[in-house]
């Protein structure tokens, strides 16, 4: 089962040199790359966080298998659901689908092998040509989440922790941060979820993004990559980067907020 890609063409370049060059440019920033057990990466159009996320995947030496979690945007499909077997074409190729990984997570209760919510969502397949230029090869097992209680994202945790831990899988938890605000009052929120993400607290970041309505669109899998770092023995988190849309498009009115992390 094949995926094709749902957004090539308007969040990233369609034509495969130059959809290559760009995430080259991106993966260029000058960093020390190392082993991590956790990313966020934003998955806006490039033009607005292809930078960051570049940035993140730069930092960090990419496996030959990742787990790719990302937030449900169109409601379709379970709350949990995992792509099931198959790959996912983007210009630049095939990534496959890890068969080891896909049936690990499968194994949670929460987990249901489902397509629907995948085949319009942006969010799992932006990061996908940032992996393929990081680590050519690389293979993947796709979560894509909906609505989860906090206990919820803490049992799919431990079966993300113990899938990853097994097959020795980087944990990507796609997310934007604040959307539509004016740029100050974006900052001042994200700052305040990106305090509890960099405490390593993932209880802290639920709750503070759940009462203070931070629209954090990622907040499901980021609160689950979180659970699973921490079981793997996770002692730090680095914010890479942290922008903003207006950044782009010189308006600061209304804005859309975007962080890098690196987990490990």
């Amino acid at each position: 089962m094949v995926r094709d890609p749902a957004v090539a063409g308007r969040f990233y370049a369609a034509e495969p040199a130059a959809l290559a060059r760009e995430v080259d440019g991106f993966l260029a920033a000058p960093a020390a790359r190392g082993p991590a057990l956790g990313v966020v990466a934003p998955h806006a159009g490039y033009v607005y966080s292809g930078a960051i996320a570049g940035a993140v995947y730069a930092r960090v030496d990419v496996p030959a298998k990742v787990i790719v979690l990302a937030p449900n945007h169109t409601g379709l499909g379970a709350d949990a659901s995992l792509w099931p077997d198959g790959g996912w074409r983007t210009p630049l190729g095939m990534v496959p689908v890890d068969a080891d990984l896909t049936a690990a997570l499968a194994a949670s209760p929460l987990v249901t092998r489902d397509v629907e919510a995948h085949r319009r969502e942006h969010a799992l397949e932006v990061q996908l040509p940032f992996l393929q230029r990081a680590r050519p090869g690389v293979a993947l097992a796709a979560l894509c989440l909906g609505h989860l209680r906090l206990r919820d994202c803490e049992a799919l945790g431990r079966h993300v922790a113990a899938a990853a831990a097994a097959e020795g899988a980087l944990v990507v938890a796609s997310s934007d941060m604040s959307h539509y605000l004016p740029a100050p009052d974006a900052r001042a929120k994200d700052g305040r979820a990106l305090e509890r993400l960099l405490a390593l607290d993932a209880e802290g970041l639920y709750d503070v993004v759940r009462r203070e309505e931070i629209s954090m669109c990622g907040i499901i899998p980021v609160t689950v990559m979180l659970v699973a770092a921490r079981l793997r023995g996770a002692t730090r988190a680095e914010l890479v980067r942290y922008g903003h849309s207006g950044e782009v498009t010189g308006d600061d009115r209304s804005v859309v907020g975007y962080a890098g992390v690196v987990v490990s």
